[in-house]
């Protein structure tokens, strides 16, 4: 039997995206969408665009594709349309995390699935899939959490998510709190800050130093692809002793010494509320 799945925001930039795989895999896809700039993306597509009322009931799975901050009120909104035994996807785990899911439907299955993004390094061959940094035609792997529901029901939000964000490399089990504490932990909380100070340092470069922004930017990209090749072990060479020294040394200056609280399931809830109720940090 074809597997329904609702898509509520299937003509924003996500849920565009996801719609066109799960239609390809497929799945028997109701494209929600309220906005008429979506509605018109998805008609151009060749995709009918529904109503909630039109799309949700009788739906075997409910995939968000919507912002953080609405996740809670729609879900509670569509509550009463889902029938028992239904599965709700939400695409990233701060809004189950801060506890934003009706609480009123045990009978209902939450499923929390994220992409990981093709890797840095990887065996892309054709430029199309080099050239993709978010994914969908470049491999990339995923996470997924069951945070209610019964465990059989963890095949069919893993089915979707692969589809969803296919062709992948490898599913990864993790709870809601673990997934958490990689989104918005690990990549937003401790992996951007860094980005975005080695963004404000070539611009130093230029700006104090008088350093070509080209040539610091091709300097520093390259030592990247080094560094992080040695550092993840996709490289059998070592950083010399000198430069381990200096890392050291540098740390004391750039890095706080307890910054591993950003990972902390305490400051990663403080987070989530943050995204979710515009409160917290």
């Amino acid at each position: 039997m074809t597997i329904s799945v609702a898509l509520l925001g299937a003509g924003g930039k996500m849920g565009f995206r996801v719609a066109r795989k799960l239609i390809e895999a497929g799945y028997d896809v109701r494209a929600v969408e309220v906005g008429e700039a979506g509605r018109k993306r998805l008609s151009e597509a060749g995709i009918s665009a529904v109503s909630m009322e039109e799309g949700v009931p009788g739906a075997k799975v409910v995939v968000m594709a919507l912002p953080d901050n609405i996740i809670g009120q729609v879900a509670r909104q569509i509550s009463p349309m889902l029938a028992s035994g239904a599965m709700l996807l939400i695409l990233d785990a701060a809004a189950p995390y801060a506890g934003d899911l009706p609480k009123d439907r045990p009978d209902l299955t939450y499923f929390v699935g994220h992409p990981c993004h093709p890797p840095l390094f990887n065996d892309e061959t054709e430029w199309a899939a080099r050239r993709d940094y978010h994914g969908g035609i470049a491999r990339q792997s995923i996470v997924c959490a069951l945070m209610q529901g019964p465990e059989e029901h963890y095949a069919l939000g893993e089915e979707v998510c692969k589809a969803m964000w296919s062709p992948i490399i490898d599913s990864h089990r993790v709870t809601v709190e673990q997934l958490a504490i990689l989104e918005p932990g690990l990549s937003e909380m401790v992996a951007m800050p860094f980005v975005d100070t080695m963004v404000e340092a070539v611009e130093e470069c230029e700006r104090k130093y008088g350093i070509p922004r080209k040539a610091a930017l091709d300097f520093l990209i390259g030592h990247l692809n080094v560094e992080i090749a040695m550092w993840f072990g996709f490289s059998p060479k070592v950083p010399s002793d000198a430069a381990l020294r200096l890392m050291r040394f540098a740390k004391g200056v750039v890095v706080r010494d307890d910054w591993r609280e950003a990972l902390s399931p305490a400051k990663v809830k403080e987070a989530s509320e943050l995204i979710v109720y515009g409160k917290g940090a």
